[in-house]
C-alpha cells in the first residue's frame, strides 16, 4: 500500500509540473541586435564619444570578439544569415529587401533575388521551438511579409513596433523603448520555461532622430544625433539585462549583442555621415572591413568566463548551428556555420576556416558587386565588375590600405579560386551586363570618388559638405516611378555594355581551350601563335565603347601582342606578366566605335615572345560616355 501511494505521489507531481519546465541543459537566449552599429562605436572597442555604459559593463561580464563577421555588409543577408545558418548567396538574398533598382550607372545588372527566406530553409526558432522553447521576434525582421512572417517561421510572438517614432520622455526616435517593454513582457510571461527572445532593433540606422536633449548632452560627440540614439540603445539593451537579473534568469541565460553590419559611413540622409571607422576601411555597403566587421559581445555568467577577448573570426552564420547545440538538440540540416559552444566556454578556437562573402549589388552607399574571402590574415576582394583582385595581410594592415597582390600573385591565384569555388557550390548568382550603362555617369560616380577613402573630418556635419556633389548625383540616377520628379537630363541611357566571358568562346586551334576548374576559369594552353578565339554577340546601342581584357601571363610569359577585331576595326595590346597563370588584371586596350547589332569579336595573337601568349578570363566592351 506504501508502495502504491507514492508512485501515485510521484504520477501527481509529475502532472501538476508545468509542461516547459526550465531544464539546465537548456539555457534562453537572447540576442539582440543593433541596426547599422559599427565596429568601433561603443565605449569598450574604443570609441570615446559615445556613452555605452551597459554595453561596456556586459562586456567586461562576458566575451568580446574583435574579429567578428556579418555574413553581408547590408542588412536583410545576415539576417537571414542568423535565421538559417546558411550564406546570403545560397538563400539568394544577397541585399535588402526588395532592393535598390537598376540604374543606367551601373555596369551590371542587380540578379532577382528571393523576396522573403526560402520556406526550404529551415529557421532557428523552427527548431528550437521543436525543443520546447518559447520563441519571440521582437523588432525588425525584413525578410519577406504574408507567407514568410515570423510567426510563420516558427516564432509564437511577433511585434515588430515602428522605426520611426517621435521621441518623448518614454520613447525615442527608433521606437527602442516600446521594443524594450515588450521584450520585458516576454520574459515576465515566459519566466518558467526556456525561450529564445530576438530583439532587433531599428537603433541606429536612418533616419537619424532622438531626444533633444541627449543630442544636446552629445554635442561634441563626431554625430550628436547619432550618439544620442546610441546612449538610448545602450540604454535599453540595460533594461533588458536587469529585467533578467530581476527574475533571476542571467545565469541561465546565453545573452547576445552585435549588430547586422557596419555603421554608415558616408552622406544618405540628414544628419549622416552617421559615424566613421577610424582604424577600418569603408563602411555599410562594402566588403572591406568597416563594412563587415561588427562589435559582439557574449555574456553567460558562469559558463563564459568574465572579462576576456578574442581575435577568433567568427561570422553570423554560425549563430543556428551554436544556439541548436546549446538547446541540446540535433537535425539533419548541414548548416554552412559552424558551431561556437567550444570556443565559447572553453575557449577551444574551432579549426581554420576560410570565411566567403558574395555581394553581386550596387548599394545606396556606393559598393559595387563585388566578392570576398578570408583565410587566416589574408583577404582577398574581387571586384566583379572588372575582374580585379586586391589582396591585403589584416595582421599588419587592418585599414586594407596596401594591396599585396602584386606582390603575392600565387596567393591571388589560390583564394581567387577558392572563392570562385564556393560560389559554384552554394549556385551564386552572376551579374549580366547593363545593355542601358552609361560609362560617364558610371566613371563620376564610382571612378573619381573612393567612398571607402573619405580623409576623416572632425565631424559628421563637416564630411557631409564634401560628399553633396557625390550623393546628389547618385540619388539622380535611381528612377523612382513613384515619385513626381523628374529624371535630370543627364541621367540618360548609354551604349550599353557586353561580357564575353571565356567558357563562352568558340575556339579555333590545337592547344587553347577553354580551362573549367574554379581556379583557372580561362582560356589556356595558348601556346600555339596561330591558336584564337571569337565571341558571337550583339551590341546594345551603337557608340564608343572601352575594350577591357582580363588577362594573366605568368613566369616564362608576358610581352605577347594580341589584336582584337570587331566590326572591321582593331586594337592591339601588349600583354603584361602577371606573376602567375592565375593571377588577372583587367588591361584597357582602347575604345572602338561600334554599330548596334549582332556581330563577332576575334582575339590573334600577333606575336608570342613567352612559353604561352596569355590567359584570357573575359572581355568587357563599355560605354565610354
Amino acid at each position: 500500500m506504501r508502495r502504491a501511494f507514492f508512485m501515485v505521489l510521484v504520477v501527481l507531481l509529475a502532472v501538476g509540473k508545468p509542461a516547459h519546465a526550465q531544464s539546465p541543459r537548456q539555457p534562453n537566449i537572447v540576442f539582440i541586435m543593433a541596426d547599422d552599429l559599427g565596429i568601433n562605436d561603443l565605449g569598450c572597442y574604443g570609441r570615446k564619444d559615445h556613452r555605452t555604459p551597459n554595453l561596456d559593463k556586459l562586456a567586461k561580464r562576458g566575451l568580446r570578439f574583435t574579429s567578428a563577421y556579418a555574413a553581408a555588409s547590408i542588412c536583410s543577408p545576415t539576417r537571414a544569415s542568423i535565421m538559417t545558418g546558411q550564406s546570403p548567396a545560397k538563400l539568394r538574398i544577397t541585399t535588402f529587401l526588395p532592393g535598390r533598382g537598376d540604374t543606367v550607372a551601373q555596369m551590371l545588372l542587380h540578379p532577382d533575388i528571393n523576396q522573403q527566406l526560402p520556406a526550404s530553409a529551415a529557421t532557428i526558432a523552427e527548431l528550437l521551438r521543436a525543443l520546447g522553447y518559447t520563441t519571440a521576434c521582437i523588432g525588425k525582421w525584413h525578410l519577406g511579409g504574408k507567407g514568410a512572417l515570423p510567426t510563420e517561421r516558427g516564432f509564437d510572438l511577433y511585434h515588430p513596433g515602428k522605426a520611426f517614432t517621435t521621441p518623448s520622455a518614454t520613447e525615442g526616435g527608433k521606437g527602442e523603448y516600446d521594443l524594450t517593454l515588450r521584450a520585458e513582457k516576454f520574459l515576465d510571461d515566459n519566466k518558467d520555461r526556456p525561450f529564445f527572445l530576438y530583439l532587433s532593433h531599428n537603433n541606429p540606422h536612418v533616419v537619424l532622430n532622438a531626444k533633444k536633449e541627449l543630442i544636446a548632452k552629445n554635442k561634441d560627440a563626431f554625430n550628436p544625433t547619432y550618439a544620442a540614439m546610441v546612449e538610448t540603445l545602450d540604454d535599453c539593451v540595460g533594461r533588458v539585462v536587469a529585467k533578467l537579473e530581476a527574475l533571476n534568469l542571467m545565469e541561465n541565460t546565453i545573452f547576445i549583442f552585435t549588430s547586422d553590419n557596419g555603421g554608415l559611413h558616408v552622406l544618405e540622409t540628414a544628419l549622416t555621415p552617421a559615424t566613421f571607422h577610424r582604424l577600418f576601411r569603408g563602411g555599410k555597403g562594402f566588403l572591406y572591413e568597416g563594412g563587415i566587421r561588427i562589435p559582439l559581445i557574449v555574456c553567460w555568467p558562469g559558463r563564459i568566463p568574465a572579462g576576456g577577448a578574442t581575435d577568433v573570426p567568427v561570422i553570423t552564420t554560425d549563430w543556428a548551428p551554436t544556439f541548436l547545440k546549446l538547446a541540446g538538440g540535433k537535425t539533419q540540416t548541414k548548416f554552412e556555420g559552424i558551431d561556437l559552444t567550444e570556443l565559447l566556454l572553453k575557449g577551444k578556437a574551432p579549426s581554420p576556416r576560410d570565411l566567403f562573402w558574395h555581394q553581386p549589388h550596387y548599394t545606396n552607399q556606393g559598393g559595387r558587386p563585388a566578392g570576398a574571402i578570408r583565410a587566416g590574415a589574408w583577404k582577398l576582394i574581387e571586384q566583379y565588375e572588372t575582374g580585379a583582385c586586391a589582396l591585403y595581410n589584416l595582421a599588419t594592415d587592418l585599414g586594407e590600405t596596401k594591396d599585396l597582390a602584386a606582390k603575392e600573385p600565387g596567393r591571388v591565384a589560390d583564394l581567387r579560386g577558392k572563392l570562385e569555388k564556393w560560389r559554384r557550390d552554394v549556385k551564386a548568382q552572376e551579374n549580366i551586363a547593363n545593355p542601358s550603362f552609361n560609362g560617364k555617369l558610371w566613371r563620376k560616380l564610382y571612378q573619381d570618388v573612393d567612398p571607402t577613402r573619405l580623409p576623416f573630418e572632425k565631424s559628421a556635419a563637416a564630411m557631409a559638405l564634401k560628399l553633396e556633389p557625390w550623393r546628389k548625383l547618385m540619388n539622380e540616377v535611381v528612377v523612382r516611378p513613384k515619385q513626381k520628379k523628374k529624371t535630370p537630363a543627364h541621367v540618360v541611357p548609354g551604349a550599353g555594355a557586353v561580357l564575353l566571358h571565356a567558357r563562352n568562346a568558340k575556339v579555333h586551334g590545337t592547344k587553347l581551350r577553354y580551362e573549367s576548374p574554379p581556379y583557372k576559369d580561362t582560356l589556356g594552353f595558348w601556346v600555339n601563335q596561330d591558336d584564337w578565339v571569337e565571341w558571337t554577340f550583339a551590341v546594345p546601342q551603337a557608340g564608343v565603347f572601352e575594350v577591357e581584357v582580363l588577362q594573366a601571363a605568368g613566369k616564362g610569359s608576358g610581352g605577347a601582342e594580341i589584336a582584337i577585331a570587331v566590326q572591321g576595326k582593331t586594337l592591339t595590346m601588349k600583354v603584361e606578366a602577371t606573376g602567375h597563370f592565375q593571377r588577372f588584371i583587367p588591361r584597357t586596350a582602347g575604345t572602338l566605335t561600334l554599330d548596334a547589332g549582332k556581330t563577332t569579336l576575334s582575339v590573334r595573337a600577333k606575336s608570342k615572345p613567352g612559353v604561352a601568349v596569355m590567359d584570357l578570363r573575359r572581355l568587357t566592351l563599355r560605354s565610354a560616355r
